[in-house]
Parts: structure tokens; C-alpha cells; sequence
């Protein structure tokens, strides 16, 4: 090989080795934004990613569609089933009460860039099949028993909304509905009570 060919061939080797570690580099930048992708969709498959909405955000929304749900299917049960006349009164007023709420929620979820569930999941589905195998005092017990459980829950969480809550829509929602299910608690006391409901006799949550 002469010396020009030579010098050429050593040319055309480092430009070999120049070209290979910025076509891995290509290939491995690649690589990562294909995973980052494939991540980011999976989180939005399993619900785990929420836009600009935090997740304590998403959780109350959820979490408050079910309630809400739950309430007026439970409420319309009660209506239906009860056999003690304030039972009966209480059920219908939450079927009225919430069925208001719910509507109000699904504006400000969807305001703030959500959809939430439009049917029970499988807890609140089996908390219905239970109370609707009960009749008479046995069901108006166990059903003011549920509502004592449930609304002590809801007010600590709409508490937590209404002062901690990112997004204004929800925050907002939260304060508004406040009052609303601090009564339904002094009621499903007062009701339960009459019922033999469990804890009928607590306080009401925070002073309330």
C-alpha cells in the first residue's frame, strides 16, 4: 500500500470511530424518550397521572362522585324500604340533597379537567346489595348506622378539601357543601338514635 493510500484509509478509520459513539448516543437518547412515552402512558392508563390536577385533588373528586352516588341510591333504598317514618324522611332528603351536589360536582370536576365515575364501584355496589336483603327495624338500623359512618367521613374530608384543596373549582365545591353534610350528620344522629343506629350518641364531627 503506498503512502497516500495509507493515510487515507487511516482518515476514513477515525472517521468511523468518530461517527459510532454519536450514532449510539442518537440511539440510546432514542431509546430513553420511547420509555418516557411508554411510562407516561401506562400512568394515564392506571389513573396515576392527573394533568395539572393534584392528586389529593383527584382522589376527593373521586371519592366524592362514589360518595354522592351512593348517597341518593342509598337514600332512594331508605325512601323505599324504611319502616320507621323519620328513616324514610332522612333517605329522601339525601336523594334530593346529594343528587344537587352531585350535579354541582361534576361541573367543577370537569372545570377542572376531570370526568368522574358515572357509575358504583364494586364497595359501594356491595354496601347496596347488603342493605336492600334487610327489612323493617333491621334495616333502618343498619342503614342509619351506614350514614352515621359515612357523613363523619365526608365532613373530614371535604374539611381537608375546603382548606387544603389545589384546584379553586374543587376548593370551592367543598366549602359550599359543607354545611349541607354537617347537617345531614346532626340528622342521621338524631335519626339513629331513634333507630338503635351504632354511634347514633357521638358528638358531631369538630364541634359541628
Amino acid at each position: 500500500m503506498t503512502h497516500k493510500n495509507y493515510s487515507l484509509a487511516a482518515c476514513a478509520l477515525a472517521a468511523g470511530l468518530l461517527v459510532t459513539p454519536a450514532f449510539a448516543q442518537t440511539s440510546t437518547t432514542g431509546s430513553s424518550s420511547s420509555a418516557k412515552g411508554t411510562e407516561r402512558s401506562e400512568k394515564l392508563q392506571n389513573g396515576s397521572e392527573h394533568g395539572t390536577m393534584s392528586a389529593q385533588d383527584h382522589k376527593f373528586a373521586m371519592d366524592a362522585a362514589q360518595g354522592g352516588m351512593a348517597e341518593v341510591e342509598l337514600g332512594r333504598l331508605a325512601a323505599q324500604k324504611a319502616s320507621n317514618a323519620d328513616v324514610k324522611a332522612f333517605g329522601q332528603r339525601m336523594v334530593d340533597d346529594h343528587s344537587k351536589a352531585n350535579a354541582q360536582l361534576m361541573q367543577a370536576a370537569t372545570s377542572a379537567g376531570m370526568t368522574p365515575p358515572k357509575a358504583l364501584d364494586a364497595k359501594h355496589r356491595a354496601d347496596m346489595d347488603k342493605l336492600s336483603r334487610l327489612s323493617g327495624a333491621a334495616f333502618d338500623r343498619e342503614y342509619m348506622s351506614h350514614m352515621l359512618m359515612d357523613h363523619k367521613k365526608d365532613v373530614s374530608e371535604f374539611e381537608k378539601q375546603a382548606q387544603n384543596g389545589k384546584d379553586t373549582n374543587l376548593r370551592t365545591f367543598a366549602q359550599q357543601t359543607l354545611p349541607t353534610l354537617r347537617e345531614h350528620l346532626r340528622m342521621a344522629q338524631e335519626v339513629g338514635a331513634k333507630v338503635g343506629a351504632m354511634n347514633s350518641n357521638a358528638s358531631s364531627h369538630s364541634g359541628h
